[in-house]
């Protein structure tokens, strides 16, 4: 029974400590088109998740922006977004990735704590329960790229027809001086 109190306290100050990490890292750390956040080839860009029905299943688990709104950001998307609006959801989808990898590296700790049997499923069971959160993030990501992607095309078009709009009012009034 020691052995499983020590390793329930010390899953409970890693996910505590793996949280509080998640909201200090910099943002600048984390690239979606870098290694480990880039799509893997695999991955089809998120076409496998959709074969083990990620889409059916994510929404059951507790989400963190549900739980401490003022903390977290949501995970929502809002009816009108800009691509900063994005680019944050997609950083954000690489932080909780990270910090649910790592949650599942040091949950092997319970080895320590919980000789046997115990630990081992204890440090099994922490994983599992961390895993599917690193697919709802790998399985989000591309499709958030896609939409920034769509979001800067579409402003790169309004800029051009603003440019064209411009130009044409200059050529007219260059033209009506003369």
């Amino acid at each position: 029974m020691d052995g499983l109190i020590k390793c329930v306290c010390y899953l409970l100050i890693l996910g505590i400590a793996a949280f509080l990490l998640g909201r200090i890292l910099p943002q600048k750390w984390f690239h979606y088109n870098r290694f480990p956040w880039r799509t893997w080839k695999l991955e089809q860009g998120g076409a496998i998740y959709r074969k083990i029905r990620i889409h059916k299943w994510k929404e059951s688990f507790p989400d963190m922006s549900r739980i401490f709104p003022g903390i977290m950001p949501s995970k929502k998307l809002p009816r009108k977004s800009d691509p900063a609006q994005i680019r944050e959801m997609i950083v954000e989808t690489c932080i909780a990735e990270g910090v649910h990898g790592f949650l599942c590296l040091t949950g092997l700790g319970c080895l320590f704590f919980w000789k046997g049997p115990g630990g081992i499923c204890a440090a099994v069971l922490y994983a599992l329960g961390n895993i599917p959160y690193c697919l709802i993030q790998r399985y989000n990501r591309p499709k958030l790229v896609k939409i920034l992607k769509s979001l800067k095309e579409k402003g790169r078009k309004e800029k051009r027809e603003e440019s064209d709009e411009e130009s044409t009012y200059l050529k007219l009034q260059y033209r009506a001086g003369t």
